[in-house]
């Protein structure tokens, strides 16, 4: 398997599936009468983002490990979405970026350093290989699935097949 095809497809199955579990959201906020800032805030546990956050990491993890795996120009995102038509045409235009991506362009990425912020004023290296498989993908797929569970803990009926993207 190349890099490339253990990196972009896994992104966009789930970045997909994000935008989906948000559709299902809003209806679930239109169908109760429940003002979506309600959801955009709700959190697993106090110290924890609310959801907003949750979906801003998952689409910055998805569109900056490309970037960095690549050795493209890491992209700014700024995080301003209030309404789940912001937060969903963010998922789009990180889909479109991901999706721009051309196979070669990760050749020999599984190999190369890539240096990446850890914390404000830190950063780290490590080979592409580590660096998606120890750090990227793990953190990508928590924000998602908390994404998920927030959703499911506030009543919105998701299960994994939708957290899957195969609904």
């Amino acid at each position: 398997m190349s890099f490339y095809d253990a990196t972009v497809p896994a992104f966009l199955q789930i970045l997909g599936s994000l935008s989906g579990l948000l559709t299902k959201a809003e209806a679930h906020c239109e169908a109760r009468k429940i003002q979506p800032d309600v959801l955009f805030n709700a959190r697993l546990y106090p110290d924890m983002l609310p959801l907003t956050r949750q979906i801003q990491i998952a689409s910055d993890f998805a569109g900056k490990t490309c970037a960095r795996l690549t050795g493209s120009e890491v992209p700014s995102t700024p995080d301003t979405e209030k309404t789940f038509g912001e937060l969903k045409a963010r998922l789009a235009r990180t889909i479109d970026y991901v999706k721009a991506f051309k196979p070669g362009q990760f050749e020999g990425a599984d190999a190369k350093d890539v240096t990446f912020p850890v914390g404000p004023t830190n950063t780290m290296t490590l080979k592409g290989q580590q660096f998606l498989s120890a750090f990227a993908f793990p953190n990508f797929y928590f924000h998602a699935a908390t994404t998920h569970g927030i959703l499911r803990h506030n009543g919105v009926e998701i299960g994994k097949r939708d957290f899957l993207g195969v609904n």
